[in-house]
């Protein structure tokens, strides 16, 4: 980790808690005072499993799913999620009992690509997002365009962290929130007040993980 302050928040779930790191580090569009490691979350067969069955809640009973579209390396936990919602022990809306697990490629310029063979797991099916994070909300923005693009409907938005309630007008479900980490902030790079004040970065970070500077 980057830091020495290294947090662990549990649940009431086994298997699932967060991992944190107090500092200053930066993404691609922001800056924030903690690293929030999920790395296990989408690796680790047990953590993902039980991420999955904490987001289940959201959708199994009330939300049509046909095809679920993984983000940031997200399919390990995708495709458990299929199987809670497809399970014969939940209220399932969807009528075929079944699921795509797709992910997308993402081009030069930013934008979400499906190939043709894809494609029709996207077109007329409900479409769930499913993100490490949401913060700046720009991936699962760009996600929300190229469902429709494709001719899909956009069913639901879930992440294992989210600091927004809503992303492109449709809420975001998350297993963790900012509720979580009383005191964290995320800032766009020229108003960080951590840069202001003079604090070094600790590292760069992503959807994969770190870089120590």
């Amino acid at each position: 980790m980057p830091t020495n302050q290294i947090f662990k928040y549990e649940t009431k779930r086994n298997n699932l808690y967060l991992r944190v790191a107090r500092g200053h580090f930066a993404t691609a569009n922001s800056h924030s005072n903690y690293y929030i490691d999920v790395v296990a979350q989408k690796a680790r067969v047990s953590e993902a499993k039980a991420v999955a069955e904490e987001l289940r809640s959201y959708f199994y009973a009330n939300t049509v799913v046909d095809t679920i579209l993984c983000l940031d390396g997200t399919e390990v936990i995708g495709a458990f999620l299929a199987e809670e919602l497809t399970s014969a022990d939940f209220v399932n809306l969807n009528a075929h009992k079944s699921m795509y697990v797709v992910t997308p490629e993402t081009t030069s310029a930013s934008q979400l690509l499906f190939r043709d063979n894809i494609v029709p797991m996207i077109a007329g099916k409900n479409v769930l997002i499913l993100a490490v994070s949401v913060s700046s909300g720009r991936t699962v923005e760009s996600a929300i365009e190229a469902v429709s693009y494709y001719g899909g409907k956009v069913a639901g938005i879930a992440s294992i962290f989210s600091t927004a309630e809503t992303c492109g007008g449709f809420p975001v479900h998350s297993v963790f929130n900012p509720e979580d980490l009383p005191d964290y902030d995320n800032y766009p790079a020229r108003e960080c007040p951590l840069c202001k004040a003079g604090v070094k970065l600790d590292a760069l970070i992503n959807s994969h993980g770190f870089s120590k500077l």
